[in-house]
């Protein structure tokens, strides 16, 4: 496809959100009032019986919620500590292109995302905002658009929920289907291939969208970074040279990793909690100070505080999805129309139309996963392709679940309709990468 079609098309796509796209807050309340809507038509529930669903789960994923936002907020730590600003430095020095620009900020965000998703989600944006601030004629919210798509990748990362959940001992279905490893699922040669195609080609598919109009590009705003000043260390109280002490600063960081290689040592199942304490207590290690690291921790909650207060909401959504039976139902009737070889075809589209409701691969899982794999079972389709393809269909439509674009928009200023219509773009090519993945691992490997 021609570059001045993609860039028709990204335009079109633009002016439409532009016009009718609302803040994420008030897309999750609209989206609780389809949830009750469909409920209520599809499954025959009365709007009391709804409203008590939605009311007994809008806590329900309070622990899951806690450990998203810590993975969100150690990633931001980590991303923002000096080393890695250096290190992003480093990486823009040499780059004066607009479309370069673009391609180097979704190569950095998709390899944090498969790293630890919070990571990329947040060094995918800051290293797209300062490219925005060096190069000339860059269009800013292409490149933030582009740092955010390297989202597209988490899901299979060492960051991801399902795999991660599959491989640890005692998680809900092992009893089923027992414990899934990672050489199965991340680390096969289908996911391996898949995230090298999308790292390679998904850069130059984003740098096409560049506006070749100069007056259709919106420059960032240039806003220098000011050093962090070092107080004089013998001026300060007591306290407060605690609170700006090496000693103590490093010698916790260090003290948490030597837990981390411990766990690892005695064979330790890598984990949200393992991922979340690795990158903590690495934050805290580069850091070397508590001030420092307290500083950036309190630059973190602001861009993590649209996903604390929206994520109940998502949450209520759900146990309107599991208390009515209308996630079982809809999974069900993707089962029926499946065979073995098709089965994870069915996952990806049906985890891809829950997720736009339910943006919480995790918390989806523990509703759809259970379907999914008792049909695998029974028709004899892989275990590892079906469940994968559930994580894979959520990470797809991430690029236009407005909940995940939040720290993006909170780190860049931009709104939610700056960006929308790129996503739409990046979410037809993805769609095409992903739906080849699946379709060929699950012919492949059906009733082996």
């Amino acid at each position: 496809m021609r570059e001045d079609t993609l860039n028709s098309i990204a335009n079109f796509f633009t002016r439409i959100v532009s016009r009718y796209m609302p803040d994420p807050l008030v897309v999750a309340i609209i989206l609780t009032a389809l949830t009750v809507a469909f409920a209520m038509l599809s499954q025959g529930s009365s709007f009391i019986e709804v409203t008590t669903y939605w009311g007994d789960g809008f806590w329900n994923l309070l622990a899951f919620t806690m450990q998203m936002t810590i993975i969100l907020l150690a990633g931001y730590i980590v991303a923002r500590t000096p080393a890695i600003d250096k290190l992003m430095d480093f990486l823009i020095k040499g780059v004066h292109s607009p479309r370069t620009a673009v391609v180097v900020a979704t190569m950095v965000g998709g390899i944090g995302s498969w790293m630890n998703w919070g990571f990329g989600l947040v060094i995918g944006t800051l290293i797209a905002q300062k490219l925005g601030r060096k190069v000339k004629g860059l269009h800013y919210p292409l490149v933030i658009a582009a740092g955010y798509s390297g989202f597209a990748v988490y899901g299979v990362g060492l960051s991801g929920s399902v795999p991660l959940l599959l491989n640890t001992p005692g998680h809900f279905m092992e009893d089923i289907i027992g414990l899934v490893s990672l050489n199965e699922t991340i680390f096969s040669p289908y996911i391996i291939t898949m995230n090298l195609i999308i790292l390679v080609t998904l850069p130059f598919f984003n740098a096409m969208l560049h506006p070749r109009n100069s007056m259709d590009v919106i420059e960032a705003h240039p806003e220098p970074e000011l050093p962090v000043a070092e107080p004089d260390i013998k001026e300060l109280t007591f306290a407060e040279r605690l609170n700006h002490s090496r000693i103590l600063g490093i010698g916790m960081g260090l003290f948490g990793l030597f837990y981390v290689a411990l766990y690892l040592f005695k064979g330790g199942s890598v984990t949200l909690n393992f991922i979340n304490l690795l990158f903590l207590f690495l934050g805290m290690t580069l850091f070397v100070t508590p001030s420092r690291f307290l500083a950036a921790l309190n630059e973190g909650i602001k861009v993590v505080s649209g996903i604390i207060i929206q994520y109940p909401f998502y949450a209520g959504i759900l146990a309107i999805f599991a208390g009515s039976g209308m996630i079982v139902t809809f999974s069900n009737w993707f089962v029926s129309i499946s065979s073995a070889e098709t089965l994870p075809i069915s996952s990806f589209f049906s985890a891809g139309l829950i997720n736009l409701f339910v943006p919480s691969g995790g918390g989806q899982w523990v509703i759809q996963g259970p379907v999914m794999m008792d049909a695998a079972q029974k028709i004899g389709a892989s275990i590892p392709a079906t469940a994968l393809a559930v994580q894979i269909g959520d990470q797809w439509t991430n690029m236009v679940q407005p909940f995940w674009l939040l720290p993006a928009l909170a780190i860049s200023g931009l709104k939610l309709k700056h960006l929308m219509g790129y996503m739409v773009m990046i979410l037809f090519y993805l769609g095409v990468v992903f739906l080849g993945t699946v379709s060929i691992w699950g012919f492949m490997t059906a009733g082996a």
